[in-house]
């Protein structure tokens, strides 16, 4: 099978919105006597702080600035939560963001701009209120919809349940709230179905998907493709696996997934000396590596996968699933300069977790999950800003960042060099993670050519460069990136 992933996540800058936390609109009414959390409540207390899709439709200008071209929304369906993983109506976008015709304005005004979006898909588990378990929970045995879901025992207790009074029923997590599809049943398949493609004829860009790997059914995700592939083949699905995901990327399931298996040896390299050893997350592995540790683990990560899905994959930081990365590394500001640098050169397409480009730092969930600070400029760290815009620039710049082939040319100590090249286009990355000056000699990648300096931009912190032969030598300051580049 020749496996095709859609080419605009090739080029895609994406950032990550948490809706209810990003920015507040004027633009969408509220009932009168509705109660909002003040913007900028401590995200532990829950609640709503009144983020909504106009709001994002007004800070565009912002993210344009910033790079980005595509945005991941996290779920944006009717919902009794504030991160909307309880759906309820998944037919309906949230009226608390603005209802789907906040969405329609929103699609109108990104693809204006050329910039795609991606909502998240639940499709594992619905809420207490959805309708068809809430039909069961009025009418017992007798709903027709019982098979839906998996009753395990009578009565059902969604909400007064304890060690002895089961719910049950199955739930995500074993949690009462999430009430877990029976996607065997030819009905949830075809309702689950229906929805994908509902909003791809909509006109959303692709579809991230909650736990997918808990619907144990390659044949629904291979239905689910062609559903929505069907209704736009540049559709981008792109699923929630936090292991090595072969068997989803063999060109008949998704596109890619949440690349962890980058997030965490990037964190674990650039942040060695200050990586926090307090933060744990079965699923990542931290520890401080090497820079040959860092080659190691990336090389195996890339071998994993066919070349045309290493170029879509998400490659994140953080996310709202873990504490932000600034906060894991210590913060350690040179660390998240050089694991920024590292997502805009490295195969694959950077996502950007909100707020992280001004320098918010939190533990994990519920604390990574805070408003975003627009009424507070004077909080922004200016500088880290614009030092990911000028990352985002120079990814557009030069084509072989996006899509070139990749070579790793040195790994020792704590430097690591990496090459991206195509016809007429090539990259030469060098990451000095360590705290010295380090003078290298790697080999060239291609034969004799004029290399230019792309990083750092400023005249002021030119890196003089000598190539001989077959080699170059270069001497790297502590803690600094070296981006030179051939563009014919």
């Amino acid at each position: 099978m020749t496996i095709q992933t859609p080419a605009w996540v090739h080029d895609a800058i994406f950032y990550q919105i948490f809706p209810d936390r990003f920015a507040r609109s004027p633009r969408t009414k509220h009932p009168r006597g509705f109660q909002l959390k003040p913007w900028g409540s401590p995200p532990e207390e829950q609640g709503y702080q009144g983020g909504d899709l106009y709001g994002v439709i007004e800070k565009l200008d912002y993210l344009q600035e910033l790079g980005v071209n595509a945005l991941y929304l996290n779920p944006i369906f009717a919902s009794a939560s504030n991160h909307r993983y309880h759906t309820y109506d998944y037919y309906e976008v949230d009226p608390l963001l603005g209802g789907n015709e906040a969405l329609r304005d929103l699609l109108d005004e990104a693809h204006g701009r050329s910039m795609r979006v991606v909502l998240d898909g639940v499709f594992n588990h619905a809420s207490r209120g959805f309708w068809a378990f809430h039909h069961i929970l009025e009418n017992g045995p007798t709903s027709p919809y019982i098979d839906w879901f998996f009753v395990n025992a009578w009565p059902l207790r969604p909400y007064e349940y304890d060690a002895h009074n089961h719910h049950n029923y199955t739930a995500w997590w074993n949690l009462p709230a999430l009430p877990k599809f029976n996607t065997d049943n030819p009905g949830v398949r075809d309702y689950l179905l229906g929805v994908a493609r509902h909003w791809i004829d909509f006109g959303i860009d692709g579809w991230r998907l909650d736990v997918p790997a808990d619907i144990d059914d390659d044949d629904f995700w291979r239905d689910f493709r062609a559903t929505v592939k069907e209704g736009n083949p540049e559709a981008y699905i792109v699923g929630e696996i936090w292991t090595p995901a072969q068997r989803w990327l063999q060109g008949d399931q998704f596109d890619a997934v949440m690349n962890y298996q980058f997030t965490a040896p990037v964190l674990n390299y650039t942040a060695a000396r200050t990586l926090r050893r307090d933060y744990y997350k079965s699923e990542y592995d931290l520890r401080p590596f090497t820079a040959p540790q860092f080659a190691a683990a990336i090389e195996t990560m890339l071998g994993l996968y066919d070349w045309e899905i290493n170029l879509a994959q998400l490659n994140l930081l953080d996310s709202h699933d873990t504490a932000r990365a600034l906060w894991i590394m210590g913060e350690d500001q040179s660390a998240l300069r050089l694991a920024v640098l590292l997502q805009m050169t490295m195969p694959g397409a950077p996502c950007i977790y909100y707020g992280d480009e001004i320098g918010l730092s939190s533990a994990d969930d519920p604390y990574c999950r805070q408003a975003f600070p627009w009424g507070d400029e004077a909080s922004w760290d200016r500088d880290l800003l614009s030092f990911y815009q000028q990352a985002a620039t120079l990814r557009r710049a030069h084509p072989a960042l996006r899509y070139g082939d990749f070579t790793t040319l040195y790994a020792r100590g704590q430097v690591y060099a990496f090459d991206r090249a195509l016809p007429g286009s090539e990259a030469l990355v060098l990451i000095n993670a360590g705290k010295k000056e380090t003078a290298v000699t790697i080999p060239r990648p291609g034969p004799a050519a004029a290399y230019t300096q792309a990083w750092p931009s400023s005249t002021a912190q030119r890196n003089p460069f000598v190539v001989t032969g077959s080699s170059l030598t270069l001497t790297l300051p502590p803690r600094q990136a070296l981006v030179l580049v051939v563009d014919l």
